[in-house]
């Protein structure tokens, strides 16, 4: 699968559970060379794949705790070594005394990711798999969460394969051309080589945008509210957050810093930030609040111009839309409930009332559209960064070898480079320093 290294035989052991107080906690170990360990820390080792009810031993034979033991014996365990683990009381003292007896036994601490590390290594799951873990725990939403089941279920590996295994059959047609120039029969010709490339291109593309979506589950969008103090960046901000998030006053100048509040849109996650009001003063704080503004402005993905209802755009509000920099904007009438205006969406302004509700669902239904999102997004696989990029690079080599098809050795390349591209993804090559960095970014015990 990989032309890395096998993981070192030793020992890693690490509480798999999350920091604090809970009713139970584990103790995970993974190694090759259990069988001591196990003997030592439970007087025995435990019948393979049954939960056991046992008391876990100090070096004297003292109780440390006492649960339930589980062994999985390699190659029949997520890691695909030996796995041991001891379910104990969830307290942070107790466990921290199993972890330190199993590194008494011969363990060491294990690293961020290591356990799910060594899975990729020993083939129990690929790249891709392997990251939707860390996804799933973070997962932010119910979407999310379903999202990076589908990826660690394989959904998004096995699209990539059917992609790989389409390439390397239009690769051999081209190789088979190339190594045999002498013979009559077109090979590309009569096997449709460029209809099977069209067929990739296509489903390259239903794969780009599924995992567009994924990515946009996991990472959410930062939305930005900006406009001239007393506009009703403020009561916004509540209305969409569903409580009082931000303090409002009749008062010009109350936000004087950014105020951040994380809410969902169905189940994309929305990063709001209320900004202070943009106004000349010498308040040297508020000018401290307002430069943060612009910080803000310059990092979202969406920003949202409130403008009062009763005189729209003005030249102090054109005067902000035009240093906005290339960020997707939304103009907000606000204040219909004062205007009599009735809510509505024209292009990209909506008028609304942050203080009764009304054109809010209208708001909702328009930054979805700015994140890009598709209402069928059920079938999104959870994506990173690094997906999408290796995915834009196979479209780019599939572009290229189109453009070059006149040329069969300029074809092939280009084909053999996106197939690369793709196999990224799933880890089948992969650069020893990227695991480094993927792993490191996982939780300890996991």
């Amino acid at each position: 699968m990989t032309n890395l290294p096998p993981p070192r035989p030793e020992l890693i052991a690490a509480i798999a559970t999350a920091p604090g107080r809970g009713g139970v906690g584990v103790v995970r170990v993974s190694g090759a060379e259990m069988a001591a360990l196990a003997a030592a820390i439970l007087g025995r080792v435990p019948e393979p794949r049954r939960a056991a009810f046992t008391r876990f031993l100090d070096d004297d034979g003292e109780v440390l705790d006492e649960g339930i033991a589980l062994y999985f014996a390699a190659p029949h365990s997520f890691t695909g070594e030996n796995v041991l683990e001891l379910q104990g009381h969830g307290g942070p003292v107790v466990l921290n005394l199993i972890l330190q007896r199993c590194i008494e036994l011969g363990a060491r601490l294990a690293e961020p990711g290591e356990f799910s590390r060594r899975a990729f290594l020993n083939g129990k799951l690929d790249l891709a798999q392997a990251e939707a873990v860390a996804d799933l725990i973070d997962a932010a939403s119910a979407e999310a969460a379903r999202s990076a089941m589908r990826s660690l279920s394989g959904a998004f590996s096995a699209r990539i394969a059917e992609l790989v295994e389409a390439l390397t059959r239009l690769r051999m047609l081209v190789e088979a051309t190339l190594d045999f120039p002498e013979e009559e029969i077109d090979f590309l010709r009569d096997a449709d080589a460029f209809g099977r490339l069209d067929v990739i291109d296509a489903g390259l593309r239903a794969v780009r945008s599924q995992a567009r979506q994924g990515a946009l589950l996991r990472e959410g969008l930062t939305v930005v509210l900006i406009g001239q103090p007393n506009v009703g960046k403020s009561s916004l901000m509540n209305q969409l957050a569903g409580f009082e998030a931000a303090i409002v006053t009749e008062i010009a100048g109350t936000t004087r810093d950014t105020v951040r509040e994380a809410i969902q849109i169905e189940g994309v996650p929305l990063h709001l930030i209320d900004t202070a009001g943009l106004r000349d003063t010498d308040d040297p704080v508020e000018r401290l609040g307002i430069a943060r503004t612009w910080a803000a402005v310059e990092k979202a993905d969406v920003a949202l111009l409130l403008v009062d209802a009763a005189h729209g755009v003005g030249e102090r509000e054109a005067a902000i839309l035009q240093r906005l920099p290339g960020v997707a904007r939304l103009t907000l009438h606000n204040k219909i409930d004062v205007t009599f205006d009735a809510p509505r969406a024209v292009g990209d302004e909506v008028w609304l009332s942050a203080k009764s509700g009304a054109g809010i669902e209208l708001l909702r239904a328009k930054l979805l559209e700015a994140a890009g999102w598709q209402a069928a997004g059920e079938g999104a696989f959870m994506a990173r960064a690094r997906h999408l990029d290796a995915l834009e690079r196979a479209a780019g080599h599939l572009a290229a070898a189109r453009a070059s098809a006149a040329q069969l050795e300029l074809f092939a390349e280009e084909l053999r480079l996106a197939q690369a591209a793709l196999s990224e993804i799933t880890g089948e090559f992969t650069a020893d320093d990227l695991l480094g960095e993927i792993f490191s970014k996982f939780c300890i015990g996991k």
